[in-house]
């Protein structure tokens, strides 16, 4: 081989950059040379060569941003170009949220599918994994365009383990669920998730939680959850999720933390105050995205207490996705009940927040970033598309909530930290090279309630595992995407 004579040489070279590293730590010019996948040199790197060069003048090159909280069990594998995420810059994706996970499914699903499991696949035919290390080693010979770390969904293992959902489980389906989780944790799996809220798992009670969760604490799992309840009763819910977390001795995650209804505006105070309490007695993190709506399947309770509710998706009647309940309702010539009825089984959006508990939790310095997109609606909820950019560009350029590093931290570094992923979320030398370029003038969301499935602006280029999957306003069509584990908190780099 021909001796390389060059002063240094790199396989990607980004010159001209402004470095935010991901730490909250102020912005500094450099150019980043990366390597394989890892970040190799950071500084004046002006005599150097590379194979390719990207030059980031008036850009800024930040960590990948981790999605905290995602429902991508699926798309990995059915469309992993994944472009919905890294059009927002979005490196690595949360996996099994809510309960909800692909697997395990060491039997064929029920149908017609459960709700909530149907978010993910209504059909059924997805859930195919017997085991949780069959799932990885799929999303392992077929990978995606960004990195994934996945939950086991306590739902999920409901549905395998009892034949009646509406009642709390038995001493034997506990045990079954426990050698499920068993199973998970060594594949993998980076904790167990619940959706409290959702009716296949209301009848669940705190010791069942507890006890189907004991497994993983030999794993340093994380107990991801959206609460019993999100409205009228957070304050209980919180104090559910901190006993759980607990008493099973892992860390806590509260998911897309809210306050949802018209009687709980303002109430954020309150929440935030017991959070950070809790916080120094246990290990507690939490996430939310910026947006006053949230989405989930239809149900007549929420659809109910909800100002406006706007129809995602429906599988006996699609042609109603993307129209408000009201305007359904006018058309068909019905009352409320009858038109829910009719819809389901479907999906909604619910305009139920309060845009002050929305910036007083997104300003609170140890909230994360989490879209909770739900890719397989019809008509889905903006934040699949927006929800990065749009901390960026609304609510750190235009608002002025927080400095823009701090954006980054709260999308990269912290999660990063949180998780435990190992070497990801920040910028430095021998990390790996999950980057992303943005323009800090014009980086905005442009997915809207009525057209969600629009790309950011923005964005100007990504890299996962030093590859590049996104460049010039479209996908490369590269998949360099690795399933995450999780490492003890106190090994992660950010």
């Amino acid at each position: 081989m021909k001796e390389n004579t060059m002063p240094q040489g790199f396989d990607i070279l980004i010159r001209n950059a402004l470095v935010i590293d991901g730490t909250g730590a102020e912005r500094y010019a450099a150019d980043v040379g990366v390597s394989g996948d890892r970040i190799a040199a950071i500084g004046n790197l002006a005599g150097a060569r590379a194979e390719a060069e990207i030059d980031a003048t008036g850009l800024i090159l930040a960590p990948g941003f981790i999605d905290s909280h995602t429902h991508d069990d699926r798309i990995l594998l059915s469309a992993g170009d994944m472009t919905a995420k890294v059009s927002q810059g979005v490196t690595t994706v949360v996996g099994g949220n809510c309960g909800i996970s692909l697997a395990p499914m060491p039997e064929p699903v029920r149908k017609p599918v459960t709700p909530p499991l149907d978010l993910l696949d209504e059909t059924g035919d997805w859930y195919r994994y017997r085991t949780f290390a069959d799932y990885l080693s799929a999303l392992e010979e077929q990978p995606a365009a960004t990195n994934s770390a996945m939950l086991v969904g306590h739902t999920t293992l409901r549905a395998i383990a009892m034949d009646d959902l509406n009642r709390e489980a038995t001493p034997s389906e506990i045990a079954a669920m426990q050698a499920l989780v068993q199973e998970a944790m060594q594949a993998g799996a980076i904790g167990v998730s619940t959706g409290l809220a959702y009716p296949p798992a209301q009848a669940a009670t705190t010791e069942e939680v507890i006890e189907v969760c004991r497994p993983m604490a030999a794993h340093d799992g994380l107990y991801a959850t959206h609460m019993r309840d999100e409205g009228d009763y957070t304050i209980e819910s919180l104090e559910e999720s901190f006993r759980i977390a607990s008493e099973v001795g892992v860390q806590l995650l509260i998911s897309h933390h809210k306050l949802a209804g018209v009687n709980n505006h303002g109430r954020s105070v309150e929440t935030l105050a017991l959070i950070d309490k809790q916080m120094k007695e246990q290990p507690v993190c939490l996430d939310c995205y910026p947006y006053t709506a949230s989405s989930t399947i239809l149900t007549a309770d929420h659809a109910r207490n909800s100002p406006k509710t706007v129809i995602t998706w429906s599988r006996p009647l699609p042609q109603y996705a993307g129209q408000t309940l009201d305007d359904v309702m006018e058309v068909m010539g019905c009352a409320f009940e009858e038109a829910v009825q009719r819809l389901q089984p479907a999906g909604a959006v619910y305009f139920r927040m309060h845009e002050d508990d929305v910036q007083r939790i997104l300003k609170y310095v140890p909230t994360m970033i989490g879209s909770d997109g739900l890719p397989h609606d019809e008509n889905p909820h903006p934040r699949l598309w927006g929800t990065f950019p749009r901390v960026l560009g609304h609510y750190s350029r235009d608002i002025g909530l927080f400095p823009l590093e701090t954006a980054v931290f709260k999308m990269t570094g912290l999660t990063a930290l949180e998780f435990g992923f190992a070497d990801r979320g920040v910028v430095r030398e021998g990390t790996y090279a999950d980057i992303t370029l943005f323009n800090p003038d014009t980086v905005i969301d442009c997915a809207t309630f009525e057209n969600p499935k629009t790309l950011a602006r923005g964005i100007e280029a990504v890299l996962v595992n030093g590859t590049i999957v996104w460049r010039e306003g479209q996908s490369t069509g590269a998949r360099p995407g690795r399933v995450l584990r999780r490492s003890r908190k106190a090994e992660a780099t950010a």
